[in-house]
């Protein structure tokens, strides 16, 4: 494939190749991140479960929609790594990561320092 890079534009071939390392690793994590942070929904969700671990049910109460509905937006966040679960009786508690729990601190100090 011929270069699309004008020889009029100087970068060194070692600079170029080092960017194309960088180019080519595999981000699929990050973006499940920022896929997971990209709707309000699951936003506000992650704010309730900095207050509180809680049920499904909470979060059908909450949200007000179904729980297929609520189902895919928790799948999204567990798949991120932000989220998880674990069974309590017949329930099952949703609660922060650490993980998820330094993304949602991040989010809150980029909303405080915003100047928009």
């Amino acid at each position: 494939m011929p270069s699309e890079i004008p020889p009029s534009y100087e970068i060194p071939a070692e600079t170029l190749e080092k960017l194309r390392r960088i180019f080519s690793k595999d981000v699929s994590q990050e973006a499940s991140i920022f896929k997971a942070l990209s709707d309000p929904l699951r936003l506000k969700i992650l704010r309730v479960l900095k207050e509180e671990s809680v049920c499904v049910c909470v979060l059908i109460e909450l949200s007000n929609i179904q729980y297929s509905a609520l189902s895919y937006h928790l799948k999204l966040l567990r798949d991120a790594n932000l989220i998880d679960f674990r069974k309590k009786g017949k329930f099952l508690i949703y609660s922060l990561t650490d993980f998820g729990r330094k993304i949602v601190e991040i989010i809150e100090e980029l909303k405080t320092n915003s100047t928009c």
